[in-house]
């Protein structure tokens, strides 16, 4: 099933072209206040599933084309990211930052992103530096689906909601992870969430990305060097994870420069694609 949230902050399954509408079968549902009902959503779909199943023939539906979709998770309570999760990205980014070695997830552990960083698509994302590089980074992002704590690799699948397509947008420089990546729109995710029991295999997605029409990052899931199971398990033994938070699970090479009037598109295998443009504050 693919949920999206449109227009004011209606809540919508995708169907051919079509969104169907099933904000009414969302517990709790108010436009003024999205931080909370799309986290409830989340956390009682598995109760709810068999209702909206029901419900998707009769749905009032609106044509894909004619909606403006959101960010399709508002206000999580924290935004987790993976650096330096594939090897090849590893070896591109020593040379960037001259010929220093960068330690992996192994060392670095994950990190904390604002959820004030989240856009959706066909936002604008806007380049706080004009004077310092400022890259792309194409991710495939997970949302959690229970609350996990000290959760093992062998049953973390089980606690994911479904997948995104996201980008970690990156100021390059010396000062932290969360400062360099969290300034506002710097985490583009969508189109909609691809719910898990459509991805089985999450380990084995091409992922793709390109600025304008140049293809900059070309590579699969497969090469993740903590893979996603891994990365539940290593984030839940730090803090507990609830419905509704979003892992991003890393990069692959080919990272490169952004500039006022490009445009970014993500692709991932079974998910879907997600496209911004890049403007100047």
């Amino acid at each position: 099933m693919r949920i999206v949230m449109y227009n004011d902050y209606r809540v919508g399954v995708i169907q051919g072209e079509n969104v169907c509408d099933i904000t009414t079968l969302v517990p709790g549902w108010s436009p003024e206040w999205p931080q909370n009902f799309m986290v409830r959503f989340i956390a009682q779909f598995e109760a709810i599933r068999p209702r909206i199943e029901a419900y998707l023939p009769d749905a009032p539906t609106l044509p894909l084309a004619k909606a403006k979709l959101l960010a399709p998770v508002q206000y999580p309570t924290k935004i987790l990211a993976a650096p330096v999760n594939y090897r090849a990205h590893q070896q591109e980014m020593g040379q960037v930052y001259k010929g220093q070695t960068l330690n992996t997830i192994a060392e670095y552990g994950v990190f904390l992103k604002p959820p004030s960083s989240l856009v959706g698509p066909g936002a604008e994302v806007v380049i706080p530096f004009p004077d310092r590089r400022t890259d792309h980074e194409g991710e495939l992002a997970l949302v959690i689906g229970r609350t996990a704590k000290n959760v093992k690799r062998e049953e973390a699948l089980q606690y994911v909601f479904g997948y995104m397509c996201a980008m970690d947008m990156t100021v390059r420089g010396g000062e932290d992870r969360t400062w360099r990546k969290g300034f506002d729109t710097f985490t583009p995710i969508g189109p909609w969430i691809v719910t898990a029991d459509e991805i089985p295999d999450p380990d084995h997605l091409d992922l793709k990305l390109w600025v304008n029409e140049e293809l900059r990052q070309n590579s699969n899931t497969s090469y993740l060097i903590y893979d996603v199971a891994r990365i539940i398990e290593l984030a839940s033994t730090h803090q507990t994870l609830y419905p509704g938070d979003i892992i991003s699970t890393g990069t692959p090479e080919g990272v490169g420069p952004i500039r006022p009037g490009d445009r970014v598109r993500c692709y991932v295998e079974k998910v879907g694609e997600l496209e911004v443009r890049v403007v100047s504050s």
